[in-house]
């Protein structure tokens, strides 16, 4: 497939950029859940557990990287690209969980506030969130954090992890300067929403491409349009766009053409419409040429079905 040199650059980028974030945030996570066991503060627990959750998901993401680089085989024609989906997923349901952990933490906390090591707090606070700042920038600069939707999971957590941080840094400076020990089961019930939602988005984006979904970033009326409106084609139909990972879409559909077009015409005409389609965010096609001889649905998506033994008939009147 000539179509990935971008896709590899970027790939490549990614994984540098993980490797880094994944040591700095591991490093840090294992320093603030101590300073959160020794100092007795939820907030920093909390963003501990946030953290916790990052350095996994940056694990995760780099071992997706390694192996969607395995090649594709004969038992897995799309390589292991899919594993970054998975990773995405399992990535944001331990998000959600963590965050439902931390509120009921919380509800226990505010009716028994308990004693809190405010400045120990703070300063662990403040580090954490100069960790989270250079963390962020790394990825901003060596990352996609916009297209690829492993890059972005990491990043999301890198984000509320900063959040996290600064709700602690005023949870410990409200107890330091008022005594209000509430400040700090608040503080981290404040993260655990963060949390919340991005296990949330992370999860819901990954089913959504376990599920064959259309992806986010291609335009369907515009996709058929390009590919009725281009010269020689009578119509189009069997139409499924969908995505491998994040950054590779894949297409494929029948189109019916004219009887007499000889192979090189009807080549010419296919190389029309992936250049067409390319800049319509589809990396991949498959195109199945016909004839109106062979036109037999004109609905523009499929509608196979599988019969009783499972096998899937498609309605074809030859």
């Amino acid at each position: 497939m000539g179509h990935d040199h971008g896709h590899d650059h970027t790939h490549g980028a990614n994984k540098k950029t993980l490797m880094i974030s994944f040591i700095i945030i591991t490093g840090y996570m294992i320093i603030e859940a101590i300073g959160g066991f020794m100092t007795n503060s939820l907030a920093l627990l909390s963003d501990a557990g946030h953290m916790l959750s990052d350095s996994i998901s940056l694990g995760i993401a780099l071992l997706a990287f390694t192996l969607g680089e395995k090649a594709a085989n004969y038992s897995k024609t799309y390589g292991y690209k899919r594993f970054e989906i998975l990773a995405a997923v399992l990535n944001g349901i331990t998000l959600v969980l963590i965050a439902i952990y931390i509120f009921y933490e919380a509800i226990q906390r505010f009716q028994h506030p308990p004693e809190v090591a405010s400045t120990g707090m703070l300063i662990i606070a403040i580090i954490g969130l100069v960790v989270n700042i250079i963390v962020a920038w790394i990825m901003m600069r060596g990352g996609d954090v916009e297209e690829n939707l492993n890059m972005r999971g990491a990043y999301l957590h890198v984000m509320s992890d900063m959040l996290g941080s600064i709700g602690a840094i005023i949870a410990a400076l409200l107890i330091i300067f008022f005594g209000w020990g509430w400040a700090d089961p608040l503080a981290s019930v404040i993260v655990a929403a963060l949390v919340l939602r991005s296990g949330y988005y992370v999860t819901k984006s990954g089913l959504h491409v376990l599920m064959e979904g259309t992806p986010q970033n291609v335009d369907m009326d515009k996709v058929v349009q390009t590919i009725q409106s281009t010269d020689d084609i009578l119509g189009v139909h069997d139409l499924h766009v969908w995505s491998i990972t994040s950054g590779l879409n894949a297409l494929s559909c029948h189109v019916v053409v004219n009887d007499h077009m000889t192979i090189a015409e009807s080549e010419k005409l296919l190389h029309q419409i992936e250049h067409d389609l390319e800049h319509q965010n589809i990396h991949h096609m498959t195109i199945q040429l016909e004839t109106s001889a062979h036109l037999h649905d004109n609905s523009i998506l499929c509608k196979a079905e599988a019969d009783s033994s499972g096998h899937h008939h498609h309605h074809h009147h030859h």
